[in-house]
């Protein structure tokens, strides 16, 4: 994914959010025992976007909060005595150009990374593929994740689905969440568990404007209108049976492109009913600073992550706005929609690979991802994680929606769909929000002959 969405997706490592139980947390010593898992030696050099290294506060509870570094000093140090880490601290900002550089000059073995950077990464001959070290290792179980996106992601997986290069570690939460205090404000039956597009605009149409109770301005529907990956596209393509491209996407030449198609239609005029219904700064990515608070103006948030209302419960106690602010699966048939997927991945020029391939196994493993969670809120990616707090509905709903992730040739591991697509989808967007929605037969037309013509000269 672009540096920017990571950020906005992940700016809890940064902050590293507080731990959400109140016995010891994973890193922070106490009731657990770690006891010494193998002697082997080496070296490992480790690259991490955007991981807090040090003990620090969570500036939105005011809960003490554990860093990476004394994390691995109270359990990875103790499990692999005589493996020395070397871990680099990156800020998304310059993660791809700086992981990257590294890659190329053999200063790093592993990588955390977001999704889109590991692709292209492997794609560019940087990434080892790790099915030998699955294969060779008893130990290792890949049924412990998320099937989903251990086996469908492009971000672990080569865009022709044969090679595991990426083992998942954290997850995006990207789910829609609806208000259910403003739709009994307007005597609106509640979203559905699985809504159709249809379904969020017939009903986010009814509450926008002034709220019947409150007399305060309402708007009935929220999804970004400058996302960079335009994940709402995403999920309306599942919704829509859409099949914009065939063939294989390392294959780029020989694309098959379906761009001009009634399917496409409709997730455009999905756009431009729905585009009215947003505050006018959703064009911008904005408007919804407020979602998920008692202040909230917006019935329906698309690609939501329910933080706003989690947090409070973590710093109040209060899981009043956890009840009120409701997460259901997304447009697709089955609830599926874009599924963002961080994960740790080797370098093709490893030094020792044995060592690496411990490390690698332990940043992904069970004890780190409750690490992640306790002190980020991190989403795991773990079938069981039974560390979650039982009132946290946002990670339960975004684990469920990554076990049903499937492929989509139309998302951000396409370099057509994010470069050339992307850009057009979100003019179209923004016409609409004016009310000078562009002809939609045009821009499909348009968008038909840009992708032949662009996978020609492949």
């Amino acid at each position: 994914m672009k540096k920017s969405i990571w950020l906005c997706l992940f700016m809890s490592l940064a902050v590293l959010a507080s731990a959400c139980s109140s016995g010891a947390s994973s890193g922070g010593g106490g009731e657990r025992k770690i006891e010494k898992v193998s002697d082997i030696t080496g070296t490992v050099r480790v690259a991490v976007a955007g991981w807090a290294m040090e003990n620090g506060v969570d500036t939105l509870t005011g809960r003490k909060t554990i860093g990476f570094n004394p994390y691995i000093q109270d359990t990875f140090k103790k499990m692999y005595p005589n493996i020395e880490l070397k871990v680099t601290q990156i800020p998304w900002e310059n993660a791809m150009a700086k992981q990257k550089a590294m890659l190329l000059s053999k200063d790093v073995d592993l990588i955390y990374t977001g999704g889109a950077y590991a692709n292209q990464f492997y794609q560019q001959g940087l990434i080892r593929d790790i099915d030998d070290l699955i294969a060779n290792d008893k130990s290792f179980d890949p049924r412990i994740y998320l099937e989903g996106v251990f086996k469908n992601s492009f971000s672990v997986r080569s865009l022709d689905g044969t090679k595991q290069f990426g083992i998942p570690i954290i997850l995006g939460k990207r789910m829609i969440v609806y208000d259910k205090q403003m739709f009994e404000e307007w005597g609106v039956e509640p979203l559905s568990a699985n809504p159709a597009p249809e379904e969020i605009l017939e009903k986010a149409k009814k509450m926008t404007g002034k709220n019947p109770k409150t007399g305060k301005q309402n708007y009935g529907l929220w999804f970004s209108g400058n996302s960079l990956n335009q994940s709402t596209f995403v999920s309306l393509s599942y919704a829509y049976d859409v099949n914009g491209v065939e063939g294989s996407l390392d294959d780029l030449k020989h694309l098959k492109w379906n761009l001009n198609t009634p399917e496409m239609k409709k997730v455009l005029e999905w756009f431009k009913e729905a585009a009215p219904l947003a505050p006018k700064a959703f064009i911008n990515g904005q408007g919804a600073e407020n979602f998920g608070m008692e202040e909230n103006n917006i019935a329906i948030a698309i690609d939501s992550s329910g933080g706003a209302a989690f947090n409070e419960f973590r710093s109040s106690g209060s899981a009043d706005l956890v009840e009120r602010f409701v997460p259901v699966l997304n447009m697709g048939p089955s609830g599926e929609g874009w599924v963002a997927v961080d994960p740790i991945v080797m370098a093709k020029e490893v030094k020792d690979e044995k060592a690496a391939w411990e490390v690698m196994k332990f940043l992904t493993s069970y004890e780190t991802q409750k690490y992640f969670y306790e002190n980020s809120l991190a989403t795991p990616t773990l079938k069981k994680a039974d560390f979650v707090d039982e009132k946290d509905i946002y990670t339960a709903k975004a684990m469920e929606l990554a076990d049903i992730a499937r492929k989509n040739l139309l998302d951000e591991a396409n370099p057509f769909y994010n470069s050339r697509m992307v850009p057009v989808i979100n003019g179209f967007i923004s016409q609409a929000a004016n009310g000078n929605p562009t002809d939609i037969g045009k821009t499909l037309s348009d968008l038909q002959s840009d992708a032949v013509k662009w996978s020609a000269e492949q």
